[in-house]
């Protein structure tokens, strides 16, 4: 888990290109396969009255008027429709009630020749989609051709995909300009964060200073203790310039050189030790494991880490008598190292979160440091760091995997 949130996002934006894909693929299989049963149905129909009229001329007389018997069969049929003769021409009698073609709409303006020549065209244009249906007389003269299209229903299936991937579309792009939107307004607030984490960085010894220069108003007569005092003023200012130096940092690519792990964190470690009773608290903090073990590391920016989850197990601590606990231990190519406390422990459905910029369970602060110590750790020193263990009441332990030189 990345803290600026690019891989996750490019995750979002893939996923919501397949889904649309999907969409799109899914209703255009769908609804192709409906037209293709609707288009069966209707040749059906077709089919009937073919069959209906080729039946009626084979057993009756040429008087016998077949109006009545394909009343029900005409009366469902809601596709144009054109019943032709062999040379495919309409036999037009009377322009305004031509009884060989059905859902056909006409100028009757037009005259006969002209209708004739605008229905030969409809009958070219309704081949072009289905093979007309002969009707024969004794299997082989033949009498008439009918010729039919689609209905209005299955042209609408047919537009109908197109509009869907239009709409898909439109989803992606809305979608991706969202993403963006939130992408670029979730920088905007890790930087607001940033400068806020910055103030809260150098809160601590800013206040360390003015403590140790009250202490140095009231024992200026002893040289000794001056010169001590003077010490941790001057390890504080280098601390601020740690701090400056880290936050310089940030979006750079650090320089690694060659470490030893246990001489990285005992710095830290001596830091805090010193500033324990401080805190008001009773916390004993220890360092053991492995001596000698080295790693790839950029001295700033690890020791930032190791800062970051001291302070959050000295956050989490409410017991009278705290422990923190680091242990180094050397596996094979890698270094672990487990940071334990006994706070009060993080729940199950939260340890995913606490990476995350911004969320915090603390009054104070801003909630980057996890998610910058992870950056730290994970895109700079090609590390690995996750809570190893958590229960609520009982303690955390935060792992780290560095490559072992």
């Amino acid at each position: 888990m990345k803290m600026s949130g690019g891989p996750a996002s490019l995750n979002m934006k893939i996923a919501l290109l397949v889904l649309a894909v999907l969409i799109a693929g899914g209703t255009l299989f769908y609804t192709q396969n409906l037209v293709v049963r609707l288009q069966e149905k209707e040749r059906q129909i077709a089919e009937l009255y073919a069959r209906g009229i080729e039946y009626v001329a084979n057993t009756s007389s040429p008087e016998t008027d077949i109006t009545f018997l394909f009343e029900n069969i005409l009366k469902p049929i809601d596709f144009p429709l054109i019943n032709s003769d062999p040379k495919d021409r309409v036999i037009i009698t009377d322009k305004y009630d031509i009884k060989d073609i059905r859902n056909i709409k006409y100028d009757t303006s037009l005259t006969k020749k002209q209708l004739q020549r605008y229905f030969e065209n409809k009958i070219k244009e309704m081949d072009k989609i289905h093979k007309p249906i002969y009707i024969t007389y004794k299997d082989s003269v033949l009498l008439q051709k009918i010729h039919y299209g689609d209905s209005d229903l299955i042209n609408q299936l047919k537009y109908y995909p197109t509009l869907q991937l239009i709409i898909a579309g439109l989803f992606i792009i809305i979608g991706y300009i969202g993403f963006s939107n939130i992408k670029r307004s979730e920088q905007s607030n890790i930087w607001v964060g940033m400068a806020k984490e910055t103030a809260h960085q150098f809160g601590t010894p800013i206040s360390s200073l003015m403590g140790w220069l009250e202490m140095l108003k009231l024992s200026y007569k002893d040289n000794d203790k001056v010169l001590d005092i003077a010490d941790e003023i001057d390890n504080d200012v280098q601390r601020l310039n740690k701090i400056t130096y880290r936050f310089s940092k940030i979006g750079a690519k650090p320089e690694l050189k060659e470490k030893i792990v246990y001489e990285e964190i005992k710095r830290v470690v001596d830091y805090f030790q010193r500033r324990l009773p401080q805190t008001g608290k009773s916390v004993e903090l220890s360092l053991t494991g492995d001596q000698i073990a080295g790693s790839e590391l950029n001295s700033e920016l690890f020791e930032w880490v190791i800062e970051n989850l001291i302070k959050n197990a000295l956050d989490a601590i409410e017991n009278k008598k705290g422990e923190i606990k680091i242990a180094i231990t050397p596996n094979r190519d890698k270094i672990e190292i487990d940071v334990s406390d006994n706070g009060k422990g993080i729940e199950m459905k939260r340890r995913k979160d606490i990476f995350r910029p911004g969320y915090s369970t603390k009054r104070r602060g801003w909630g980057l440091g996890l998610s910058l110590s992870k950056r730290i750790i994970e895109v700079y020193h090609k590390g690995k760091i996750f809570v190893k263990t958590s229960s609520p009441g009982e303690g955390t332990t935060f792992k780290i995997i560095l490559k072992r030189c």
